[in-house]
């Protein structure tokens, strides 16, 4: 417990100050959603290998060191636990600790929780006996699935708590990063004036969005290509390795999972059922078809998107357009079941990834399509990318339209909040 909060004793964190020598690193972004009150129980979910640890560690040594008592922040890796009774001495032994030194209240983070077994148990119980009633608790883990299941096993035990959702870098964030450009940013409602304002960057953005076409928001390809020019196929492996080993702990079957993912990439982005999924693969059954279309998404590698008609019903039982959720992850899935990338699609899907992080989103289809539409303050706004020439007709229900290509996409992401 002493060796991962070595601030106890005035010394530095050593993963905290391997970030600061990086010749490339950021702050996430996510770390301006981490103001949270006591008491409260907080999740961090996201995908495998965005930098959720480095974003605690960031957070604990920018931030909370600043201005606690540095007794008063507990941070403990449980990837060497068996299960919530080991857990529950460690909590036990941190409380001691901190009764016996004065601290009142504290901010307890527990990183790769899901590697012990029913971790859950040893958090209810000490919650339901009052023992984090001044404290903030954020709980972090690689299997995100598992997280988000487990999490339901607190009703009205959360107090002030959220879900904070750690998505890779939005293009937006990715130019600040990378580029120390700060945009003017917004949401839909001012977007062409955004884009106005931020047309004079058209060259540099178009540089970094091709940049971003290869790497998306993850750590490791973004340093990978700038630190040598290239996304090696190591790295990529990375991230296949992820979903592989999720989908096994899941207990389901990695052939399914690769034959859905190729039928999601050959689709296009054009709406599919999950009856047309089973009868192009080897699984038979819509249902299971569903749960792995499901499961994938709550993994954050695909976004599914449902259509809306007209008058603004969402209609579940309608074909759905299906997004891989990131443009590295895209071109990864595309070289794991052996398909060519196709640039149209990786824009569709770009565009319809970031709009969803932070409105509700959907399609329109009937005689005319509309890639995506987005739900905002009762008014349905929609979002067409056209990557080549033809004609389109604009629906008559929608109240808004934004038409976007391939030479104005990279300033409308740059000047969108997500």
């Amino acid at each position: 417990m002493e060796s991962q909060n070595p601030w106890w004793y005035n010394e530095g964190d050593p993963a905290y100050e391997r970030w600061k020598r990086s010749p490339v690193r950021w702050i996430p972004p996510i770390l301006r959603d981490f103001e949270v009150e006591p008491f409260s129980l907080n999740f961090l979910v996201g995908p495998r290998q965005v930098g959720k640890t480095t974003a605690l560690k960031i957070f604990i040594n920018e931030n909370l060191l600043r201005r606690l008592n540095p007794k008063a922040v507990f941070y403990f890796s449980c990837e060497e636990l068996l299960d919530f009774k080991e857990l529950g001495e460690v909590l036990d032994n941190y409380i001691r600790f901190r009764d016996a030194n004065g601290v009142r209240g504290s901010w307890i983070i527990l990183d790769e929780i899901t590697f012990v077994d029913e971790w859950y148990r040893a958090l209810k119980r000490r919650i339901d006996d009052e023992m984090f009633g001044r404290d903030v608790l954020i709980i972090s883990g690689s299997a995100s699935i598992e997280l988000l299941r487990a999490k339901e096993s607190f009703p009205g035990r959360r107090g002030k708590g959220k879900d904070l959702i750690f998505y890779p870098l939005s293009f937006s964030d990715y130019v600040s990063a990378i580029k120390g450009i700060e945009l003017s940013k917004g949401g839909l409602e001012d977007i062409e004036a955004l884009m106005g304002a931020n047309a004079v960057h058209r060259d540099v953005l178009e540089e970094a969005f091709n940049s971003y076409l290869m790497t998306g928001g993850f750590p490791i390809p973004i340093v990978e290509l700038l630190s040598t020019g290239k996304v090696s196929f190591e790295s990529k492996k990375v991230y296949i390795d992820w979903i592989k080993n999720d989908f096994l702990k899941l207990r389901r079957s990695e052939g399914y999972m690769k034959e859905i993912l190729a039928y999601i990439v050959k689709s296009r982005a054009s709406p599919v059922s999950w009856l047309s999924i089973a009868k192009e693969t080897s699984i038979n059954s819509p249902h299971t078809a569903q749960a792995y279309v499901e499961d994938l998404e709550r993994l954050f590698v695909i976004k599914v998107l449902n259509l809306i008609t007209p008058d603004s019903k969402v209609a579940h039982r309608k074909n759905k357009k299906i997004h891989i959720a990131d443009p590295f992850l895209y071109g990864t899935v595309c070289e794991y079941v052996r398909a060519t990338p196709l640039i149209d699609t990786v824009l569709e899907s770009t565009v319809a990834t970031h709009l969803s992080r932070r409105y509700n989103t959907f399609y329109w289809r009937n005689r005319s399509e509309v890639d995506v539409v987005v739900m905002k303050d009762g008014r349905q706004i929609g979002i067409e990318v056209k990557t080549f020439a033809g004609s389109w007709t604009r629906p008559r229900h929608l109240d808004k339209v934004i038409v976007l290509d391939r030479d104005n996409i990279p300033v409308f992401l740059g000047s969108l909040i997500v």
